[in-house]
């Protein structure tokens, strides 16, 4: 089956070199955009030459990963494809979504957190953090560029989704055709391998979650929490208080990582992302680790066409309940607090809305290379 794609392949390949038709278990294909390894330093301020944990799976580095081209339509066959001009699926809940990414086979998964991250921090380092349908149709920027919407689906009479990819180049990610679209608005995007219990910090450790063999699910033992004073990871005590680990406090009006949670709220506040502090209690290997993973700003980074407000992208959270999951990116009525750094740590894996969904992204597994 899939041979009658093959000059469709063809074309993709010869117009974007970066691009491609993959197939998954049932030679179904979706475009996907390969976003190569790189190191700390080529993405941030410091002058580590680790490489950024999106490119290690089960402890081996990989060449790169290909990450959706536009957000996932899923299909009556139990699948998530990436395809253009299609109405993103919503109103599922996280594991919902994981199931539609693994079911297309080995290396299939759900975008990860720290795939995302790393695409959002190639985007700040390069100046060309995207726009998109934050302002019902449109990026509240912008006022004249307009993508295609949805039919039938509105946001008190106005423009709510858009088809994928059907927005200006500054949609994309790195402002080419080539590029990754809608990562700023339309729909908040699930990611896996990171998420608080009860405001502690835990992540999947580097990208392993793309590992679809490796459970993503709230008891799943490869959750570990992160040692403050080191980066180093450990097992949870499962109560959000392990000693010394990096947890989530509101303080001062924004969010500060710290080993300990002097304003905890069952609720969700909001912040603005550039504002996120680490405490002296974290130590400088951890604070890499957080910046590695989007979860706070790099001051040191500065230049020309760099943004140091981060697009006054928004970062809410609860710090209370007992799990919490990221949601990326942000909605079609956002405005400026959507965007490649806009992250929700506010609601459980269970819940699901009409302005939520996701994106596939495949990795070649070390095993497999």
């Amino acid at each position: 089956m899939a041979t009658n794609f093959d000059a469709t392949r063809l074309a993709v390949q010869t117009a974007f070199p970066t691009n491609d038709l993959l197939f998954d278990d049932k030679e179904m294909p979706s475009i996907h955009v390969f976003i190569p390894k790189f190191r700390l330093c080529d993405v941030l301020s410091t002058q580590s030459t680790e490489t950024h944990p999106a490119f290690i799976v089960n402890g081996k580095e990989i060449d790169g990963f290909w990450f959706g081209k536009y957000q996932s339509t899923c299909t009556d066959t139990g699948r998530a494809y990436s395809l253009p001009a299609e109405d993103p699926t919503v109103s599922h809940p996280l594991d919902w979504f994981v199931t539609q990414t693994n079911a297309k086979g080995a290396g299939w998964h759900e975008i990860s957190n720290a795939e995302w991250a790393a695409v959002a921090l190639w985007c700040h380092k390069h100046g060309c953090e995207p726009k998109g349908n934050n302002n019902y149709g449109k990026d509240s920027s912008e006022t004249y560029y307009e993508a295609i919407p949805v039919p039938g689906v509105q946001d008190n009479g106005k423009t709510a989704r858009v088809r994928t990819g059907t927005g200006p180049l500054t949609w994309s990610h790195n402002g080419r055709m080539d590029g990754i679209w809608d990562m700023n608005g339309n729909i908040w995007e699930w990611c896996i391998g990171l998420r608080l219990v009860k405001g502690e910090l835990q992540i999947i450790p580097n990208n392993n979650a793309a590992d679809n063999s490796v459970s993503n699910s709230a008891s799943s033992s490869a959750w570990r929490a992160i040692k403050a004073s080191d980066g180093s990871l450990v097992a949870p005590d499962g109560n959000g208080t392990t000693t010394g680990t990096i947890k989530l406090n509101y303080t001062g009006g924004h969010w500060e990582w710290d080993t300990t949670i002097s304003d905890s709220k069952d609720e969700s506040r909001g912040a603005l992302f550039k504002n996120t502090t680490a405490a002296s209690s974290v130590g400088d290997a951890a604070k890499l680790i957080l910046m590695s993973l989007a979860l706070m700003p790099d001051t040191g980074l500065t230049g020309e066409g760099i943004d140091v407000n981060y697009g006054n992208d928004n970062f809410w959270a609860n710090n209370a309940a007992d799990e919490r999951c990221p949601v990326r990116g942000g909605g079609w009525g956002y405005g400026e607090g959507a965007g490649v750094f806009y992250l929700n740590l506010s609601y459980p894996r269970s819940n699901s809305w009409a302005s939520g969904g996701g994106r596939s992204a495949f990795v070649k597994l070390p095993a497999e290379a």
